[in-house]
C-alpha cells in the first residue's frame, strides 16, 4: 500500500539503547497476555498479532537500564494498554456503542485501588484480569502519592476513549488545542512517564505538582504523541476510521495537503522536545533548589529526566521497526552518517545540527519593539450579547479610591489616567451584569489588583533584570492570603500587598479552607506565572506554541475568573463535576478565547512600545516565519474553533454528562447558570477590549513614555 505521505525529518539526537533483557521480557509477556485471555478465543489478538507489535522490543528500547524482572513486568503493562485499545476499538468504537463502553470503563477503575488491602471484583475479562494482576504486582514498591498520580493517569487513559468514540460518533474533528490536551490523556503517554519512574526512580512528592516537572512530563507526552501519529495515520485514519490523529487534525485546521500536515506536526514535535531541553536545563534546577531537594532527590529527578529522554529515541525506534506502523523511508540515508549498529538510526546528526539552526535559535532571535502600527481587528465571532451591569458608572469612581487607598497609583507604574484607560469596571459590569454594588466593586478591585501586577512585574523586575526580587515578591503575595483563617504574617510594603490583603478579608470571609485553599492556588498560579514571563523575558525566549497557550490561561488570571464564577453556584453542583473532561475542556476552550482576544487587541501595545515577547500573534509569526496578517489569520481561525467547541460542549457533551451523573434538577440548573456566567464573561471581554483606551493607537501614541515607571517602586524587604 503506497503511504499517504512521506515521512519527516525527524530531531532526535539522543541514541537508542536496547536492554540485554528483550528476550525475557517477550517470552514472558506473551505467556502473561495467553494466562490472561488476551491471545485465543479473545477475539482481538492471536500470538502472531502480539509478535508482530513487539512490545517487548519496545519496552527494552525505552526502559534500556532496568533488570530483567522490572522489564517484564513494564513489557506487560503495555501489553494490557495496547490490548486495551485494540479491544475497545472492536467492541465499542467499530460498533459505536457508547452506553457499553462506558459501562466497561466504569468498572476499571474498581481494579487499582490505592489500599493494596483493598478488595477487587472478579475480573469478567481479559482487560479487568490484567488490569487487576498488574495493579497487584506493582504497587506494593511505590508511594501512596505515586499510585494516586498513576491511578488519575491509568483512569484519564481509559475513560477520555469515551471523547474518541463521541467525535467519531459525531464525525467531528478536533481543533489543535483540544486535540493536544485530549491526546494527552488517551494517548497514555503520561501513563507511561509514571512507568519510567517505576523503572528509574520515584518523583520525589516535594516536586511532583511543580510546573517544571509538570512540562517535562507534557513535552514528553506531545512529543511521544505527535510521532506516534506521524507513523500511524495511514492505519489508524485510512484502515480504522479514526479521526483523532494530529496529522489530520492540522490537515483539516489549515485546509492544507497532508504532507503539509505531516511536515507541521514534525515541526510541533521538535519544538516539544526543545521544550523538554530547555525545562530540564533550566527550571528543573531551579525548582530543585528551591524546594531544598536532598542529593538522593535531585538524583532521582536527574535519573526520571534520562528516563524520558530514553524513552522518546527508544520508542522512535521501535516505530521504525514494528510492523504496526508505516515507516518506510523514516531512517536517514545520509552517506556521511558514520554511526551503525542498534539504535543508531534515532541518533541523527543532521537532524540535531538542522534542527539547532533553523529552529531553536529562532526562538531567541527575536528584535523587540519593532513599529508594528495600530492592532488589526478580524471579525470576531461572538455568539452571545453583552449585558450591562446598571451599577458601572458609581463604580468607577469606587475603584479609583480603593486603588488611592492601597497606594497603587503612587508607585509610578499606574496614575487615574493609566486607570481610567483600563476601565476595570466596564469589564466587571459585562463579566457579571446581576452583580450587587458591593460584587461589581469586588469584581472591579481584583480585575484591577491583577492588571496592576501584569504591568508591575515586567515594568520594575524586568527593567532591573531581577529575576530574584521577583520571586520574593511572589512568595510574599503568596503569604497574603492565609487559609485557615489565622492572620495575615505579612506586613505590607506596597500597594500590591495591600490591595491583596484587603481583597483576601473581604472574599474569602464565611469561606472553608478548603475554598480558600483553591482560590490561593487560582491567584498563585497567576503571579507564578508572571515570573515565568519575566525568565523569558530575560533570556529574549520567544516561547513554545504550545506552552505559550497553556501558561497564558494563567497570566490572564484566568483560574481567577473562574473562581469567582464557580463561587456563585454554591454547593448544588458537586466538585467532581467541576474535574469531568467536559466541563474542563469547556473552560480551557473559554480560556483560550478571552486570551486570545487580548492578544489580538494588545498587538501593538505589546511588541512596539513593551518589546513584549508573550503574544500569541508574535508566537504564530515566530513558529511559521510568517509575517503579521498570516499569523493574525491562524490566531483569528484558532478563536473561532474554540469558540464553537465551546457551543458544541453545551449542546452536545454537557446533557450527556448529566445523565451520566445523574445529576438533581437543582444541579442541572446551577450548571446552567454557570455556563451563562462563562458566557457573559466571554461576551464582557469581547466587549471591554474594543471599548477601552488602553489598546488603540492614539492612547498608545500619547503615553509612550508611560511604559516605564516614573519612579521605580520600592521592592520588599525580609
Amino acid at each position: 500500500m503506497t503511504q499517504p505521505f512521506e515521512l519527516p525529518h525527524f530531531y532526535m539526537p539522543y541514541p537508542a539503547r536496547l536492554n540485554p533483557h528483550v528476550d525475557e521480557a517477550r517470552a514472558h509477556s506473551t505467556a502473561w497476555a495467553r494466562e490472561m485471555g488476551m491471545l485465543e478465543g479473545s477475539g482481538v489478538w492471536d500470538q502472531a498479532d502480539l509478535e508482530a507489535h513487539d512490545y517487548g522490543l519496545l519496552c527494552a528500547y525505552t526502559h534500556p537500564d532496568c533488570d530483567g524482572p522490572a522489564l517484564s513486568l513494564i513489557t506487560d503493562w503495555y501489553v494490557w494498554v495496547f490490548f486495551f485499545d485494540d479491544h475497545f476499538l472492536d467492541m465499542y468504537k467499530r460498533t459505536q456503542d457508547r452506553a457499553a463502553g462506558k459501562a466497561h470503563l466504569d468498572r476499571l477503575p474498581l481494579f487499582m485501588p490505592l489500599d493494596p488491602a483493598t478488595p477487587m471484583p472478579e475480573p469478567e475479562n481479559p482487560v479487568e484480569a490484567g488490569l487487576a494482576d498488574l495493579w497487584r504486582r506493582t504497587v506494593p514498591s511505590m508511594s501512596v502519592d505515586w499510585r494516586r498520580r498513576f491511578s488519575v493517569a491509568t483512569e484519564h487513559l481509559l475513560n477520555e476513549s469515551m471523547w474518541e468514540l463521541s467525535n467519531m460518533n459525531a464525525g467531528r474533528i478536533a481543533n489543535p488545542v483540544e486535540y493536544i490536551e485530549m491526546r494527552r490523556k488517551v494517548g497514555g503517554a503520561p501513563w507511561s512517564s509514571g512507568l519510567v519512574e517505576y523503572a528509574t526512580a520515584e518523583v520525589p512528592a516535594a516536586v511532583a505538582g511543580t510546573r517544571p516537572l509538570r512540562v517535562l512530563m507534557e513535552a514528553f507526552s506531545d512529543a511521544v504523541h505527535l510521532r506516534n501519529d506521524l507513523f500511524s495515520y495511514q492505519r489508524e485514519v485510512e484502515d480504522e476510521g479514526e479521526n483523532s490523529n494530529g496529522v489530520l487534525v492540522l490537515e483539516t485546521f489549515f485546509g492544507c495537503t497532508t504532507q503539509e500536515a505531516a511536515e507541521t506536526v514534525n515541526d510541533i514535535l521538535t519544538s516539544r522536545l526543545h521544550q523538554f531541553e530547555h525545562t530540564a536545563l533550566t527550571e528543573v534546577p531551579a525548582v530543585a533548589l528551591e524546594k531544598g531537594l536532598g542529593p538522593d532527590e535531585v538524583a532521582a529527578v536527574a535519573a526520571y529526566t534520562k528516563g524520558l529522554q530514553d524513552w522518546q529515541s527508544g520508542g522512535h525506534e521501535w516505530h521504525l521497526r514494528s510492523s504496526r506502523y508505516m515507516n518506510k523511508g523514516a531512517t536517514s540515508v545520509a552517506p556521511w552518517q558514520k554511526l551503525t549498529g542498534p539504535g543508531t538510526s534515532a541518533a541523527d546528526v543532521g537532524g540535531l545540527l538542522a534542527s539547532a539552526a533553523a529552529e531553536r535559535l529562532r526562538a531567541y532571535a527575536h528584535v523587540p519593539f519593532q513599529k508594528v502600527g495600530p492592532s488589526l481587528l478580524p471579525d470576531f465571532y461572538m455568539p452571545y450579547q453583552v449585558e450591562l451591569s446598571p451599577h458601572l458608572e458609581a463604580c468607577r469612581p469606587r475603584l479609583t479610591a480603593w486603588m488611592h487607598r492601597m497606594g497603587m497609583l503612587e508607585e509610578g507604574v499606574w496614575d487615574e489616567d493609566k486607570l481610567a484607560a483600563s476601565d476595570l469596571p466596564l469589564c466587571s459590569a459585562g463579566l457579571d451584569p446581576d452583580a450587587t454594588p458591593e460584587a461589581l466593586d469586588l469584581s472591579a478591585h481584583w480585575l484591577a489588583w491583577g492588571t496592576y501586577g501584569d504591568d508591575y512585574y515586567p515594568l520594575v523586575f524586568g527593567g532591573r533584570r531581577d529575576l530574584a526580587a521577583a520571586r520574593l515578591t511572589t512568595a510574599r503575595l503568596s503569604a497574603c492570603m492565609p487559609v485557615d483563617g489565622e492572620e495575615t504574617p505579612v506586613v505590607p510594603v506596597n500597594g500590591m500587598e495591600r490591595g491583596l490583603i484587603d481583597l483576601w478579608a473581604r472574599t474569602t470571609a464565611g469561606m472553608t479552607p478548603g475554598r480558600r485553599r483553591a482560590l490561593r492556588e487560582s491567584v498563585d498560579k497567576m503571579t507564578e506565572s508572571w515570573v515565568w514571563e519575566l525568565s523569558n523575558q530575560l533570556q529574549n525566549r520567544v516561547p513554545d506554541p504550545v506552552d505559550y497557550l497553556e501558561m497564558r490561561r494563567a497570566t490572564f488570571g484566568s483560574d481567577l475568573t473562574l473562581s469567582m464564577c464557580r463561587r456563585g453556584q454554591g454547593p448544588a453542583i458537586p466538585p467532581e463535576i467541576y474535574r469531568t473532561g467536559p466541563v474542563q475542556a469547556l473552560e480551557n476552550a473559554a480560556m483560550d478565547y478571552a486570551c486570545l482576544t487580548n492578544d489580538v487587541f494588545s498587538y501593538q501595545k505589546e511588541i512596539e512600545y513593551e518589546g513584549e515577547l508573550h503574544n500569541a500573534i508574535l508566537v504564530v509569526q515566530n513558529f511559521f516565519g510568517c509575517d503579521y496578517p498570516a499569523a493574525l489569520g491562524i490566531v483569528h481561525d484558532l478563536m473561532t474553533q474554540r469558540m464553537q467547541q465551546f457551543e458544541h460542549i453545551i449542546t452536545h457533551e454537557l446533557p450527556v454528562l448529566y445523565d451520566d451523573f445523574g445529576l438533581s434538577a437543582e444541579a442541572r440548573e446551577a450548571m446552567g447558570d454557570y455556563v451563562a456566567d462563562l458566557q457573559n464573561w466571554l461576551a464582557g471581554i469581547l466587549h471591554w477590549h474594543r471599548e477601552v483606551d488602553r489598546y488603540k493607537a492614539a492612547y498608545l501614541a500619547r503615553r509612550t513614555h508611560g511604559f516605564v515607571p516614573d519612579r521605580m517602586p520600592a521592592l520588599p524587604v525580609g
